[in-house]
């Protein structure tokens, strides 16, 4: 693991950062463009299904739904998937280091596949959504995730689409950082499912059109 933060690390400082050039809400995106669609999760068999790894699920959703199959990318540090999405050729990135160290494999991916910072989705879990519902922004502020932290700062900009899976808020005393690294419970699963299907169905959507518009039909459920 440590090897592929320092590959992914050493490709970022060897290349020209992306453009962080803000765009308007209400600008679709350039079909003539490749997209990058980022689940965020950590690595290995006891994170999986985790609430902190909602974003690995998207992707394996998206990957199903692109009839494709994810691989090692060794120059970047992240299991990559290449294919068709909502029409446009896409690169489906789950980086395969930890969470809190996300930004070295995503921006060295960027660079790889030659996709612009306008055309980057992360797909995370977000503590301040109740559960399943899911929720569209670009830019803000990372509400204390380590992995949105860490991609900002890896980037030097927070001007990247992002698509928010509620994972609701720890009961009790709990500590955050330990209820994220728990399972869902089983009462909890139908509704999360659910919600994976609709954060796969919000990337598509983002792929083809507008923050505004595709805001105004995942936002109204």
């Amino acid at each position: 693991m440590a090897d592929s933060t320092t590959a992914s690390n050493s490709i970022a400082s060897n290349n020209p950062a992306p453009n962080n050039t803000a765009v308007p809400n209400n600008t679709a995106p350039d079909s003539a463009l490749p997209a990058m669609v980022v689940g965020l999760g950590n690595p290995g068999p006891s994170y999986a299904r985790t609430r902190h790894n909602v974003g690995f699920e998207v992707a394996e959703l998206l990957a199903t739904r692109m009839a494709g199959r994810f691989s090692t990318h060794k120059r970047s540090g992240a299991d990559v998937c290449e294919g068709r999405l909502a029409g446009r050729r896409a690169v489906l990135v789950k980086p395969r280091s930890f969470m809190n160290v996300s930004g070295g494999p995503v921006t060295a991916a960027l660079r790889f596949f030659s996709v612009p910072l306008s055309e980057l989705i992360v797909v995370h879990d977000d503590l301040d959504l109740p559960l399943g519902v899911v929720r569209l922004k670009r830019g803000g502020g990372e509400g204390g995730h380590n992995g949105l932290r860490s991609i900002s700062k890896s980037l030097g900009s927070r001007d990247y689409l992002r698509v928010r899976i509620g994972i609701g808020r720890p009961p009790g005393r709990m500590d955050p950082a330990d209820y994220v690294l728990k399972p869902f419970a089983a009462t909890d699963r139908p509704a999360v499912a659910l919600a994976y299907e609709e954060a796969a169905e919000a990337v598509e959507l983002l792929l083809s059109r507008s923050l505004g518009d595709a805001q105004q039909v995942v936002h109204s459920r």
